[in-house]
Formats: structure tokens, C-alpha cells, sequence
């Protein structure tokens, strides 16, 4: 069970050091265009790309420009345009936290994504990564996915990127 208490250091100074449920926390503090931007974060729009799964706001130059890179290894293109470094998802203000506070956001999301690209893509095997060693640099811990082998991608693929219902 996570302790909320631990990754979020002022809900046990509520109430007068009483302390107050994530829930109800949520109910004082949370904003309805935090919770918009956070949920595209965590159960995020994918496309199909030439065969290619990726963010549905992925940039086709930036695309076409890895391919180039890394010889047409579509799983490296993946990798590396889908990932998010955890760190990075937050303003500098919020630049000092917690290893124990990274893992859980990033297992989380690794979790969220992994649902979400089983259930847009059923038929494809794809691993949505993190990593479970201790890193010194809180900034290399990274979420990304992958297709776990590339197969030639067919025609409808490889015309204009498409994104599955959400």
C-alpha cells in the first residue's frame, strides 16, 4: 500500500498536524485543468505511424530525422520519441524531490500506459519500460515503450498517422 503521507509531505500537517486523506486533499487543493493535463499524461492518444505506435502529437520531421539516425530501426524510433524523463515533467520549482517519489510516478505511468496501449493495441506485443536500479541522477529515470520486435509495417500503416478510438 503507497504512503501518501511519505510522497506528500503536507498532508500529515493538515488538520493541525492531524493529517488528512490524499482523497480529501485532492478535494481542497485539486484543479480541474491540472486533473485534464495529468490524465493525457497518464492514459495518453497514441497513432500508427509505418508501423510505428507513438504519441498521437508526435512531430513527423523529428520522425523521419531518427530514422535517418538510426538506419530504420524502427524500435530504437520509438524509444527514444516516446519516452519522458519523470524529472522533467515538472517546473524547476518542483526540482528537489525523492528517488522513492520518481519510482512510484514512474511505475504508475508505466502501469497506466501499459493498459492503455493493450487495450488501443491488442494485437501488438510492445513494452512500456522503466527501470528498477538505483540511478545517482533522479533525471535518468525514464518511461518509454516499444514494439518488442518490428514487423514490415502494411500499407494503411504507412499512409497518414492514424489514432485508434480513445
Amino acid at each position: 500500500m503507497t504512503d501518501f503521507a511519505k510522497l506528500i509531505p503536507e498532508l500529515p500537517k493538515w488538520n493541525h498536524g492531524k493529517g488528512i486523506e490524499v482523497s480529501e486533499w485532492i478535494y481542497c487543493m485539486g484543479r480541474f485543468d491540472h486533473a485534464v493535463a495529468y490524465a493525457d499524461l497518464f492514459w495518453p492518444a497514441f497513432t500508427i505511424h509505418d508501423g510505428c505506435v507513438m504519441f498521437a502529437s508526435f512531430d513527423i520531421d523529428c520522425y523521419n530525422t531518427w530514422m535517418k539516425h538510426t538506419s530504420d530501426d524502427r524500435r530504437a524510433v520509438e524509444a527514444v520519441m516516446n519516452h519522458r524523463h519523470i524529472v522533467d515533467l515538472f517546473s524547476e520549482e518542483e526540482s528537489v524531490v525523492g528517488r522513492e517519489l520518481v519510482m512510484h510516478l514512474g511505475r504508475t505511468i508505466q502501469d497506466m500506459w501499459s493498459c492503455k496501449l493493450k487495450r488501443d493495441f491488442p494485437d501488438r506485443q510492445i513494452t512500456v519500460s522503466f527501470p528498477s536500479e538505483h540511478y545517482e541522477d533522479l533525471t535518468d529515470y525514464e518511461v518509454t515503450f516499444f514494439h518488442n520486435e518490428h514487423k514490415k509495417p502494411n500499407k494503411s500503416e504507412m499512409a497518414t498517422p492514424r489514432k485508434p478510438s480513445e
